[in-house]
């Protein structure tokens, strides 16, 4: 299945993909957060589906996509976990994944602009593989991971360079500025992922081609990286693991190439659709 939520004046619904169509699955009653996964939505969104094939009302569109996961409890990121990557930042690739948190407050819709923060010179663009939990895990082997995962989705870890790299701390000042998570545009369960490892990932700024990585180069697989964190923390249903970007972001070009308000920002992964945003001043549109 392919899971997305859509927007209509301030409300948001859920939604399906179903043959390249949108539809809504707003008569579900549940929206696709925590409590819909801890109890076994999936199941019931598909059994939903089933019961009702055929009279789906279908979106019109242009539809406006949310996050295809409503609030997760956190966002759980991990850095340097590509070779050409880890190089192009001069930095070595670490000898256990490097975790950090973006703040739930950055995630956005694919399709939402970014917000340039306040008094930043240096935001950058970073495309990576995220995966959604479906189950409570804590302590998990490796070999169970994949039991706990819902789904994968496309996203943007959107970085502040000086922020993150010069303001001393963690790296989290310089990831968690809202609107520095646009996800989706869906949430793919893993049948419709054939191979989690053999996926391209590239991303665009202004037509011009920054970043083409393969999931294939990922120094930590996936199975691995949620089996890790889960020991570091629990991660509860819902919650975002985002597995790191390849070579081609700003930092790492001579001299570094950051974003300016206007210009566009795309990407995409195999399997797991296109997104685009554009990027605006702090303050435009106004921040309430």
């Amino acid at each position: 299945m392919k899971l997305i939520r859509w927007k209509k004046g301030d409300k948001t619904f859920p939604g399906i993909i179903q043959n390249e169509q949108y539809y809504d699955a707003s008569a579900l009653k549940e929206d696709y957060n925590e409590e819909f996964f801890e109890t076994g939505g999936l199941s019931r969104l598909k059994a939903f589906l089933d019961k009702n094939k055929g009279n789906l009302i279908r979106l019109e569109e242009p539809v406006i996509f949310a996050s295809p996961v409503a609030r997760p409890s956190k966002i759980v990121c991990i850095g340097l976990n590509y070779a050409d990557h880890a190089r192009e930042t001069k930095a070595q690739p670490p000898p256990e994944p490097v975790i950090f948190l973006k703040s739930t407050t950055a995630l956005t819709g694919p399709f939402d602009p970014i917000i340039i923060p306040k008094n930043s010179r240096k935001t950058d663009w970073e495309v990576e593989l995220a995966i959604v939990m479906a189950k409570k895990a804590s302590y998990l082997q490796e070999s169970e991971a994949l039991d706990f995962v819902a789904g994968y989705c496309l996203h943007n870890d959107v970085s502040e360079r000086e922020f993150q790299i010069e303001r001393s701390g963690t790296w989290d000042k310089g990831k968690g500025c809202d609107s520095f998570a646009p996800l989706g545009p869906f949430l793919a369960t893993p049948d419709e992922i054939p191979d989690i490892n053999q996926l391209r990932l590239w991303l665009k700024v202004n037509g011009k081609t920054m970043q083409d990585g393969n999931t294939a180069n990922l120094i930590f697989k996936i199975p691995f990286l949620i089996s890790y964190i889960s020991q570091f923390m629990t991660l509860l249903p819902g919650d975002i693991i985002s597995t790191g970007t390849p070579a081609g972001v700003g930092l790492g070009m001579n001299p570094p190439v950051y974003l300016s308000p206007g210009d566009i920002v795309e990407l995409g992964i195999d399997g797991l659709g296109v997104s685009r945003q554009k990027l605006v001043s702090y303050g435009f549109p106004p921040v309430t």
